[in-house]
């Protein structure tokens, strides 16, 4: 497996590009983990990777999505992404989610990554706007990698993405970049409609032959105006899952990414250990992309690290999340969740002023804390970059 992508990487991507992953996300991004760590062990959290959800607007309408576009559209603007960034890589988070909305409709987003060679940057996109100048640009920069969401075949892509040949579009997009030789990965959020058809060794061999470096499996959240919580897997099919994942990294060539379970296979929350934060298109700091509360915005504060450092609101998050489950305390305990909320004064931050009814109505649902069910690593590499460094390169997503 490891000759194989190791093959498939050095013939398939443009040598820059490389060399820019393995040294603003790889070197970078360890000593950002470092410095993580050393601020905890000195009682201070301030995130090795960030979220910016840098706009609301969106071309597509998804099952379960917590993101709603307002009118008028909200995004952050340019001058307000570059403060976060140059304040928040001084201290080493030089890795960056770039989230939605649909990212591509922000037209200051490549602007932005311009101004930030020494940094990375992760653009989550459906793939149906990244057209081939898109990508050339993508490769121009050379620190940027698209993550292309594909959510099953033809038919479930378009039922779960609400609109028309999803697919065909979002693979135009996934062949665009296997064009310019992009580093390119697929996010794939598994629920009742694809896990037959996404969690298997037919759907990896599709995106090996695609030219897919990287894929990235979620489990699916019910959450938003339209939760459909009759998507969300099983205890039993999130263990399955698991042992999907750690059985197939010891055979695809593909990189396998996941947010949710350490390299001992226990659960973790990258919000609850204060690994990753999000701002929102707003500017508000929420713990999470799926919880959208805050108390806090970045035009509070000038100085955006001394805002993150010392919210009480995310500090008091962190303790309760990881006190009530190592999961995920929006699944399994939303009562919890909306009890704190209300206590704590904060504000819907949605934009639909309506996410405090839609927690008020979620029912518990199992997430992958499933106490006794552990499934370690298998593959020795993994299991190291997962205990030393990433916690599976997914811990910030």
């Amino acid at each position: 497996m490891i000759a194989s992508l190791t093959k498939r990487m050095l013939t398939e991507i443009e040598p820059r590009l490389l060399w820019k992953l393995a040294w603003n996300c790889g070197w970078k991004g360890m000593r950002g983990v470092g410095r993580f760590q050393s601020r905890l062990r000195q009682g201070q959290t301030l995130p090795a990777f960030l979220f910016l959800s840098v706009t609301n607007d969106c071309n597509l309408r998804c099952q379960g999505c917590w993101v709603t576009p307002t009118n008028p559209r909200l995004s952050l603007s340019l001058a307000t992404m570059d403060r976060v960034i140059s304040q928040a890589k001084r201290h080493g988070c030089c890795f960056y989610g770039i989230l939605g909305g649909e990212p591509l409709l922000h037209p200051e987003l490549f602007d932005l990554i311009a101004r930030h060679p020494d940094c990375y940057f992760q653009v989550f996109t459906n793939g149906t706007l990244l057209t081939d100048d898109l990508a050339a640009t993508m490769q121009r920069l050379g620190n940027v990698t698209p993550l292309i969401s594909i959510e099953g075949n033809e038919a479930v892509s378009d039922v779960r993405r609400g609109g028309s040949e999803v697919y065909r579009r979002s693979m135009q997009g996934v062949e665009h970049c296997r064009r310019h030789r992009l580093i390119t990965g697929v996010a794939t959020s598994v629920c009742q409609s694809n896990l037959d058809e996404l969690v298997s060794d037919s759907f990896l061999d599709e995106l090996v032959g695609r030219g897919v470096h990287y894929l990235w499996y979620y489990l699916y959240r019910p959450v938003g105006a339209n939760p459909c919580p009759e998507l969300a897997l099983t205890p039993e099919q999130i263990v399955g899952v698991r042992r999907f994942l750690v059985e197939a990294r010891c055979r695809a060539p593909i990189i396998l990414v996941d947010a949710y379970w350490d390299h001992d296979g226990n659960a973790v929350c990258p919000a609850a250990v204060g690994i990753s934060h999000l701002v929102n298109p707003a500017g508000d700091v929420e713990p999470c992309p799926v919880i959208q509360f805050a108390k806090e915005n970045v035009a509070d504060d000038e100085n955006v690290i001394r805002l993150v450092t010392t919210s009480d609101f995310l500090a008091a998050f962190r303790t309760l999340a990881a006190e009530t489950t190592r999961g995920c305390i929006l699944l399994e305990r939303p009562e919890v969740l909306l009890r704190f909320l209300r206590q704590e004064g904060a504000r819907d931050t949605s934009g639909r002023d309506s996410a405090f009814d839609e927690l008020a109505r979620l029912s518990p649902q199992p997430s992958h804390h499933l106490p006794g069910r552990e499934i370690p690593e298998k593959h020795p590499l993994y299991r190291f970059a997962k205990k030393h460094w990433f916690f599976g390169f997914g811990a910030y997503g």
